[in-house]
This record gives C-alpha cells, structure tokens and sequence, in this order.
C-alpha cells in the first residue's frame, strides 16, 4: 500500500473514530450559506484536530504541520469531505495566511502567527475587497500610515469579509505610499480587530444568514514589524495569497458538489422530473461538468507541483463558480413549485433552496466572472488589453 493509500486510510479512520460522542451531531454543519451553524461547537472540533495532529497537515512539520505531500492532502481534504465532517472555521488562517507567512513572512511572524492558526486558537479573516475596488483589487483606498511611534494607523473601508465577526485578526491590503494608482504603492499589514477604530457590520444575505461583512478602520492600529513583506510590497504577496485560495482544498469542496449533485439527481427520480428529456439532458450536461472541474483541478495542482502552472489555474474559478451557479437553478426547476415556498418560518430553506440562493455569491466573490474573463482574454490568451478610462 502506497503512503498515499496509507495516509487515506489513517484520516478515513481517524475521522469515523472522532466523529463521534460530542462531535457525532456535527456532520454535515456549517459550510456556505451556513456558517452561522453551531458554530461554537465546530470551533471545539477544529481544536480536537489540533490537539490530534490534523490542522495545517500541509505544512512544513518545522512549523506545526505533517509536511504532507500534495497527494497527500488532496487524500486528507477528499477524505474530509467524504466523512460529510463539519465545515471548517479557521479555513482562511489555515489554508491562505499560514501558507503566505510561510513564504512571505519573517522568523518573528512565523513563530507569533503561526502556532495559534495550528492550534486554532485565533482566527483570520481577509481584508480584500472594498465597496469600489472588489474584483478589481488594484483600486484599493483603504490607507495606512506610521505615526510617531512607527505603528501602523489603518483608515478605509473592506466589505465581504467572510467571518470577520468571529475572527481576532485580518491581514490587511491597503495604500501606504500616498499619491499612488493601482497595485503600485500598497502594502499587506496583519491587523488586530478587537480594538477601538474597529467597526464589524454584519450583511444579510439572500439566504437570510450573514456570514459576510463590512469592516470599518477608523484610526486602527497595528505594531510596525506586522507588515509581511516591504511596503508597496503587498500586490505581489497578496496575489500569493489568492493562489493558495485555490490549492487542494478545492478537491474537498468538489466531494460536496457531487453530493448535492446526487441529492437533485435523487429528488428528480423521485418526483417525476427526470421523465422531463431537458430535465434530464441538464442533469447530464451536470454530470459532465462536474467530471471536467475535478480533471481541471487535478492539472492544476499537478502544474503547481512542476512550478509551471497552466491555463488551467485561470480557468478553473470561472468554470466551477458558473457550474456551481447552474446547479443552484437546476435544483428549482427540479423542485418544481414547491421550491418557491420556504418550509416554515420565519424563512427556513431547505437544501436546494439555500444552494440556489447562496450560489449566486460564488460568480461574484474571490474574482468576478467578468474579471476572470478580463485575466483569460488578456493573460493566458495574450488578447490586447481592454479599453480603460
């Protein structure tokens, strides 16, 4: 048996051991549309992992991880997935800023930041996207600049912070060369929110949760030597940051498009839809789809193994956001009439309406399609760049 082989069945059965007792009403919690889920409880169960070894499992070992091979991961992630376990909460210090510290950051960073991600005891959030520079993150306005005593001092805006409620810490992109345009001049600060100058405004969303928000900086502080990489450094290390985003964990994320795939597959068969031949050529058509985004991940992880990622690494965001979008319109036509009425009140939807609604986010967040189709067109393909004011 392969140590790939091996290390599937350790975390297969690691997780049918654990999933159990306290943790056995968790399966299946928490995740897009739904992160207001216990979760307490699923922040207990992110713990638990660490005390056992299972946060951060890519990680070089020097720095609390398994130093796990890529095959290896994506066997942890797909396993993870298969176990239908809780949805995790410290994805984002795990899975973007852990690896960008990594990289990026210096020996102080690393030994201050680094241990509390693996032991989940502090939490991330991303301070990216602003009410006008969210796709296009070059026109970021949030600034920063030194005072007497050499501190960092945020002021702006950042919207569509996911968890920023239940998090202690965002890294932070913002402008700290002043009079300068578009990705020249910023620079990617780690900011404490539990201070004053800190302002969280949670947003509702369609689904009626709010897992997103708005987060104000008015006059908030940080110490000078949280800058991860030089000033007017912070494109370059927040463009890292965005390619971890889309690393292994993206395998486990398809595992739980294939379950809601099967659930629309298992409700047309059942209420009669399927007997509809475009019905069913959509649910092919699903399928299909659903095959070539796990191919497409598949290439780009083995890109990234050989240092030469391809076009694929730019096209597999636009492609699994827009099936993923489909699959939310698939499931109310399936549904049928019945998918317009909530199951009871105040607005409780069920799975396929919550997958319907949430879904419209995916098209829209970490890079628009209209921005994804800007980087193919002018990057990949070499097309002239489109006409700007």
């Amino acid at each position: 048996m392969s140590s790939v082989e091996e290390f599937r069945a350790e975390i297969r059965g690691w997780l049918a051991a654990h999933l159990t007792g306290e943790f056995a009403g968790l399966r299946g919690r928490g995740g897009p549309g739904r992160e207001h889920e216990v979760f307490a409880e699923r922040l207990a169960w992110e713990r638990h992992m660490a005390t056992e070894g299972w946060t951060c499992v890519g990680w070089p070992e020097e720095y609390g991880g398994r130093g796990a091979s890529l095959e290896q991961q994506v066997a942890f992630h797909e396993e993870y997935a298969l176990a239908d376990a809780p949805a995790r909460v410290n994805h984002i210090g795990e899975q973007l800023l852990g690896p960008t510290l990594v990289a990026f950051g210096t020996a102080e960073q690393r030994a201050r930041f680094l241990p509390p991600i693996v032991a989940a005891e502090e939490l991330w959030c991303q301070g990216y996207s602003e009410p006008d520079a969210g796709s296009d993150l070059a026109n970021v306005r949030t600034r920063a600049e030194r005072d007497d005593t050499g501190a960092w001092v945020v002021t702006g805006q950042k919207t569509w912070t996911s968890l920023a409620h239940a998090s202690q810490w965002c890294f932070v992109v913002a402008r700290t060369e002043p009079g300068s345009s578009r990705h020249h001049g910023l620079s990617y600060l780690l900011v404490p929110l539990d201070q004053p100058g800190v302002e969280i405004r949670p947003i509702t969303q369609l689904t009626g949760t709010s897992e997103f928000n708005e987060v104000f900086f008015d006059g908030a502080r940080t110490r000078a030597d949280h800058i991860v990489g030089a000033p007017g450094e912070g494109w370059r290390v927040a463009m890292a940051t965005l390619g971890f985003e889309r690393g292994v964990s993206t395998l486990g994320q398809q595992v739980g498009f294939r379950r809601e795939l099967e659930a629309v597959i298992a409700l047309a068969k059942h209420n009669g839809a399927a007997n509809d031949p475009l019905i069913r050529d959509r649910l092919a058509r699903a399928w299909t789809g659903l095959e070539t985004i796990r191919c497409n991940a598949l290439r780009m992880l083995d890109g990234a193994a050989s240092g030469a990622p391809g076009p694929e690494a730019s096209i597999g965001k636009i492609f699994w956001a827009t099936w993923h979008r489909e699959l939310g319109e698939l499931a109310m036509d399936v549904s049928g009439a019945a998918g317009m009425l909530a199951a009871g009140e105040p607005y409780d939807l069920d799975d396929r309406q919550r997958l319907y609604l949430f879904s419209r986010s995916d098209t829209i967040y970490a890079g628009s399609n209209e921005i994804q189709r800007d980087i193919i067109a002018e990057r990949v393909l070499g097309l002239p760049k489109e006409s700007r004011p």
